[in-house]
């Protein structure tokens, strides 16, 4: 039974007592405080014995299904449907590339030689003479110290201390990391690297020779080109400068080239708002002076390029694709054709063309009676869509017979350029992430719509994902899996809030208390969706909490597996399982969604299926930590190692390729200015 009563405060208050719970039973008060927004809101005010049937009273009196919900009159919302337009939560946006500027640097204060130092005597106790009192000791019977002269160390003048005048004049235009690390090392190691007996060394040509086959790494040669100096003919002053301005420029090509090697020549930070990836910063003199002193500079320059697996098989693929160099015979299928069953298209005999082409010889001999009998017809008959369906099942698509943009990417296939490209692109990209992925990781390509588990000594575990549609595109970074979290609740970001929940709730006041969603104050307090003033929230004046009640209709299904980001993304399962089953899938609102989560929950945790599912039937909230250091890469790459050892090739689905080229470009176009 419930009574109503005035509370301490003046507002009123529903005392309740749990039907049969007598003298034991849980007394709940609840205050109905008026908020100064005008507002209601819930508040607990004190808690006795009997939960469990004060937790059912709670339930009947809150759950959205009953629509038990603290009833109060709508807010009155007037041009709610204007403040949503101007309040609209825009996504993060692409830029305008801003390339690293070159500068130009002074060497002068390089052409100073240093005096050597004068080095400091030894002083020792002078030999005692006669007997008795030793002859000249002090009062306190110890002998007297006798300081020798100072001894000068020599000055030796190297060939580099003789050439140094020509730097008093001499600019170079480099990156300022580079130019940085040029002076730095100079003065610490003042001497030729590239130089040798008053000529051009044996290593400074290993050296031209590595900078020359940088398109190896899918960088730019252009980029490291030194000339050499033309010596004929001069002498002292003169050919000591030339052979300084060599020195330095092979020098700054050097550092260039390792540090574009170690972290790309884009800072993917500044293509989009997309991108979040911390920029390498290597040690610069250190790397200098590792190929100073060694005795291989081939190996010693090539060290600094990434060394992972995946990505000496991108370089591999890519000197292969460049050695084929064959002219293309391509079909061409009209861009934006889309066919259906029984339709005609004028396109239905580039089809067909494109089939006999890249077709399987087990394809074409199924169907080897309909390609023979064809003879150019436009209509799409049964025969051709049992033939078009063969060649999807044999891609990996869809066999829907329906002939869209990815089966027609699959029939006319990629040129050569195509995946150079696509590799060039990979290769810049895999700069950004750490050399070295881990043993124990979780890599999710964004293109390739999969997530792949892997461990040491087990097979790697792939599925399917999907993907933040265009609108809502996933983010490109890495982080650490942190917990794993069963019947999740989901906490509903503020852009979707404002973006797609306010237009409804102009509408329908009490949409979300009949749709599952539980709203909170900022300090927990529970709310009516009917009573917040949703227009101060749209304007950040107001601020409440919106989450979604774990169960069968929750958008995060039944886990989610947590890295905690600034980007609010994870790994979850979801309710909308036919997504899974098409090619492309980027539908999600930026999270990823996981075709078999509970597998993935069980690799990360390293436990079993059935010990995931045993947790998920108990119904609970609950939260599990992860252990061990385990990354996940939430990437993007065009181009990337397939389990079977080739390259996997795919859709540009952000146009995010675009953008990288525009980026290469500004850059080069910077450095070459």
């Amino acid at each position: 039974m419930a009574r109503r009563e005035m509370s301490r405060s003046g507002t009123p208050a529903i005392e309740a007592r749990s039907k049969g719970a007598g003298t034991s039973g849980r007394i709940v008060s609840l205050a109905l405080a008026g908020l100064m927004t005008g507002t209601a809101a819930v508040t607990l005010v004190s808690v006795s014995a009997g939960q469990a049937n004060a937790q059912n009273f709670f339930q009947r009196l809150f759950a959205p299904k009953d629509n038990r919900v603290q009833q109060v009159q709508p807010r009155e919302t007037p041009d709610l449907d204007r403040i949503v337009e101007e309040t609209y939560v825009s996504a993060p946006k692409y830029y305008t590339y801003k390339p690293d500027q070159p500068k130009l640097v002074s060497l002068a204060e390089l052409s100073e030689l240093k005096t050597a130092a004068v080095t400091p005597a030894v002083s020792e106790p002078a030999a005692a003479e006669g007997t008795g009192a030793a002859a000249g000791t002090g009062p306190d019977g110890l002998s007297p110290v006798i300081e020798a002269p100072a001894i000068e160390t020599p000055v030796v003048i190297t060939p580099f201390d003789e050439a140094r005048p020509a730097l008093k004049g001499m600019q170079i235009t480099v990156l300022p990391e580079v130019g940085e690390a040029l002076l730095a090392y100079y003065r610490e190691h003042p001497g030729f690297i590239w130089v040798q007996d008053g000529r051009l060394s044996v290593k400074a040509g290993f050296a031209r020779r590595v900078l020359a086959s940088a398109d190896e790494y899918g960088l730019e040669p252009s980029d490291y080109l030194v000339k050499l100096p033309d010596l004929s003919g001069l002498e002292g002053d003169a050919r000591d400068a030339a052979l300084m301005n060599f020195e330095m420029h092979l020098t700054a090509a050097v550092l260039t080239y390792m540090l574009d090697a170690e972290r790309g020549r884009v800072d993917p930070d500044r293509i989009s708002g997309y991108h979040d990836l911390p920029r390498h910063k290597p040690d610069l003199v250190a790397d200098l002076q590792g190929v100073a002193t060694s005795g291989d500079v081939t190996a010693a320059l090539e060290s600094h390029q990434p060394q992972s697996g995946h990505f000496k098989a991108m370089k591999a693929e890519l000197g292969k694709l460049r050695a084929q160099d064959v002219a293309e015979d391509r079909i061409v299928i009209e861009p934006g054709t889309f066919l259906k069953p029984d339709k005609s298209s004028p396109e239905m005999k580039n089809i067909v063309a494109a089939i006999r082409k890249s077709g399987s010889p087990a394809l074409l001999a199924e169907h080897q009676a309909v390609l023979e009998a064809y003879a150019g017809e436009e209509l799409y008959s049964p025969d051709l869509v049992a033939l078009v369906k063969g060649f999807q099942k044999e891609n990996g698509l869809t066999p829907d017979g329906i002939v869209g943009k990815n089966s027609i990417k699959a029939m006319v296939g990629v040129t050569n350029e195509d995946k150079i490209s696509k590799l060039v692109l990979a290769m810049e990209r895999s700069r950004w992430l750490p050399d070295q992925l881990g043993e124990r990781k979780v890599f999710i390509n964004q293109p390739a719509f999969t997530a792949t588990y892997t461990e040491p000594g087990k097979d790697p575990l792939t599925m399917r994902v999907v993907v933040g549609k265009k609108s809502n595109q996933t983010n490109f970074f890495y982080d650490k899996i942190q917990v794993v979290e069963y019947n999740p609740y989901w906490g509903v970001p503020y852009s979707i809030i404002v973006n797609e929940m306010l237009p409804k709730l102009a509408k329908d006041p009490s949409y979300l208390d009949r749709t599952g969603y539980e709203v909170t104050s900022a300090s927990g307090t529970p709310m009516s969706s009917a009573s917040v003033n949703w227009a101060a929230v749209a304007r950040k004046k107001a601020s409440v909490n919106v989450r979604q009640l774990p169960g069968n209709s929750n958008a995060l299904g039944e886990l989610k597996i947590l890295f905690p980001n600034k980007h609010h993304i994870y790994m979850h399962d979801t309710p909308s399982k036919s997504l899974f089953n098409r090619d492309d899938r980027a539908y999600s609102h930026g999270c990823i969604r996981l075709q078999d989560p509970r597998a993935m929950a069980a690799a990360v945790l390293g436990k079993t299926k059935d010990y995931v599912g045993g947790r998920i039937s108990q119904g609970q909230n609950q939260q599990e930590k992860v252990t061990g250091d385990i990354p996940v890469y939430i990437s993007y790459f065009t181009a990337w190692p397939q389990e079977d050892g080739t390259i996997g090739y795919y859709s540009d689905v952000y146009d995010r390729d675009r953008y990288l080229i525009k980026a290469i470009d500004a850059t080069e176009a910077a450095r070459n200015s």
